[in-house]
C-alpha cells in the first residue's frame, strides 16, 4: 500500500468511493442524505485536485488501484475576538473501499494526513463524525482523536 496525492486518473475510483460513503450516511440518516449520490462531480473533482488548500490523498495497492481516499481542507480563523489564529487541517472525508475494509487502509490514510499536517505546521486536525456511523467513531478514537465539540439536533418533522 502507498498513500499519495490524488490525480485526475483517480477520479473514477474516487467517485465510486463517494457513493459508498454517501450510502453509509444515507442508510443511517435517509432523512438527511440522498442516496446514491456524490458530493462532487467529475469537473468539481478536477478543480479540487488542483487546489493546494484542499489536498486529496489516495491509498493505492501495488497495481495503483485506489483503495481509499482522504479529503482535507486548510482552515484558519484570523483576528477573531474569541478564537486564536491556529491553523487547522480539517478532514472533510475519509473513505475506504468496502472491499478493502479491515486491511489498515484507513489507518494508512489517517497517518499520511497527520504527517502532512505536521510537515505543513498545522496546530491540529479536526473532523466530523456522524452519530449514525459508529464504525467511523470507533476508528477515529483508535487513531487518538477526542471530541472537540458536539453538534446536537432535535428533528421537528
Amino acid at each position: 500500500m502507498n498513500v499519495r496525492r490524488a490525480t485526475e486518473k483517480d477520479i473514477p475510483a474516487i467517485l465510486e468511493l463517494l457513493v459508498q460513503v454517501d450510502m453509509v450516511h444515507h442508510n443511517g440518516r435517509p432523512d438527511l442524505f440522498k442516496g446514491p449520490a456524490t458530493k462532487y462531480n467529475e469537473e468539481e473533482l478536477k478543480v479540487l485536485l488542483a487546489d493546494e488548500e484542499k489536498p486529496v490523498f489516495v491509498c493505492v495497492d501495488e497495481e495503483d488501484r485506489v483503495l481509499g481516499h482522504a479529503f482535507c481542507i486548510h482552515q484558519q480563523v484570523i483576528g477573531n475576538s474569541v478564537l486564536t489564529d491556529v491553523r487547522t487541517l480539517y478532514i472533510d472525508d475519509i473513505c475506504v473501499h468496502e472491499d478493502a475494509r479491515g486491511k489498515h487502509v484507513g489507518k494508512a490514510l489517517y497517518e499520511a494526513v497527520v504527517e502532512y499536517a505536521k510537515a505543513h505546521d498545522f496546530y491540529n486536525i479536526t473532523l466530523n463524525v456522524w452519530a449514525c456511523n459508529p464504525g467511523a467513531m470507533k476508528f477515529y478514537e483508535a487513531m487518538g482523536t477526542v471530541p472537540q465539540k458536539i453538534c446536537m439536533e432535535k428533528v421537528l418533522k
